[in-house]
């Protein structure tokens, strides 16, 4: 067997770090199909990051929030590139830091401020409770944003007395070239991902948004409430998927290697392996794993599979088979089963795993696994 993902296809919408994602799901065995929902806009030369940082030299603040480490390094250099990124690390050194998640926390670091106060839920939800457990009125508080506004976070601050400083360091945008993403979205409709992952919220509501933008939302959310797993780093990331009612695995940590794990976890247990004529198969998104052994099958062979993988053992007729290769684009007639079974027997190379019966359909014979012979006990 060539990995745990083997004869998965996987889409990802990441914008950042994703050939690195890609290549972490390749090395066990996924197919990956990228289709970045969004892309990353630095704005180093934009007015208002300048004004941010000069009112935080002019007045340091008293707390300081950092919420993404490539945001917070960004702010650095850009500050850096007009001279005053010495006076700014100064400034912001006396106020109380904070940090969302690891990432950030270690720009905080490299930068040289002291060991800031992070949530162990890596939440801005709990860093907010933290902030507001303290006294707030008359404080300055400077929030680095991470691609987006935080209209919730900013205005609860601002409710308990204290004077926000919002830090525009970057934002999400739709994707220049947006064909990636609708052939990601096609497939996700036609089913023919077993997976999507998100590794932020703006990638979650970027392509939510493409999907409503081209019709075809209503469509791709049911594919991910169904045969499709929506897979998402971190709580963050899933929440506008949450808000459209569509269930996500977590890793139980936020890290893209976490959820590589929890991908080779889940996707396996979704396809459960069934004995069939004395040999062990399961169906999985483009292949077959046959007693360990992967064997590329084709849409249409895959198609045939699960419609008999759906009632293992039980008789499914030519005219249903038939339903199901014209609901996947394909062929509708009873001799176009009967050609595709017969591809699907050459490509599993074990002809007896699909088995005719006469006048009635096929089926999968469920069958033990055969058992190795015992050696005889010596007398």
């Amino acid at each position: 067997m060539s990995g745990e993902l083997a004869g998965f296809t996987i889409g990802v919408t990441a914008a950042r770090r994703a050939e690195e994602f890609g290549s972490l799901l390749e090395s066990r065995g996924a197919r990956v199909v990228h289709g970045p929902a969004l892309r990353l806009l630095p704005l180093s030369d934009d007015a208002e990051l300048r004004r941010a940082s000069e009112e935080c030299i002019t007045d340091p603040p008293d707390a300081v929030v950092a919420t993404t480490g490539i945001g917070f390094r960004g702010w650095v250099e850009a500050a850096d590139g007009w001279g005053i990124g010495a006076d700014l690390i100064e400034a912001l050194r006396h106020g109380r830091l904070l940090a969302r998640g690891p990432k950030a926390r270690g720009a905080l670091r490299t930068a040289g401020l002291p060991e800031p106060w992070s949530p162990g839920s890596e939440s801005s939800a709990e860093l907010l409770d933290h902030l507001l457990d303290g006294p707030l009125d008359g404080a300055r508080v400077a929030v680095q944003l991470h691609g987006q506004p935080l209209p919730h976070f900013v205005e609860a601050l601002r409710c308990a007395g204290a004077e926000v400083i919002e830090v525009p360091v970057y934002r999400w945008t739709a994707p220049a070239d947006p064909t990636a993403l609708e052939n990601l979205l096609g497939a996700v409709r036609a089913h023919q991902l077993d997976a999507v992952t998100f590794t932020s919220a703006p990638a979650a509501a970027g392509f939510i948004e493409m999907a409503g933008s081209r019709g075809n939302r209503d469509e791709v959310l049911a594919a991910l409430r169904g045969p499709v797993l929506a897979a998402c780093v971190g709580p963050v990331a899933r929440a506008p998927l949450a808000a459209a009612n569509v269930p996500s695995v977590l890793p139980p940590r936020y890290r893209i290697g976490a959820l590589v794990r929890a991908l080779c976890e889940e996707l396996p247990k979704r396809s459960p392996a069934l004995p069939v004529a004395g040999r062990e198969l399961q169906v999985r998104g483009h292949a077959v794993l046959l007693d360990d052994e992967i064997r590329p099958i084709s849409p249409q062979g895959i198609t045939l599979l699960r419609a008999l993988a759906d009632e293992p053992g039980r008789v499914v007729s030519r005219r249903d088979l038939a339903e199901a290769l014209r609901c996947a684009g394909g062929s509708a007639d009873e001799h176009a089963v009967e050609q595709a079974v017969a591809r699907l027997r050459s490509a599993l190379g074990a002809p007896q795993l699909v088995q005719t019966v006469i006048k009635r359909g096929y089926r999968l014979p469920l069958e033990p696994m055969r058992e190795p012979p015992r050696c005889a006990e010596p007398s």
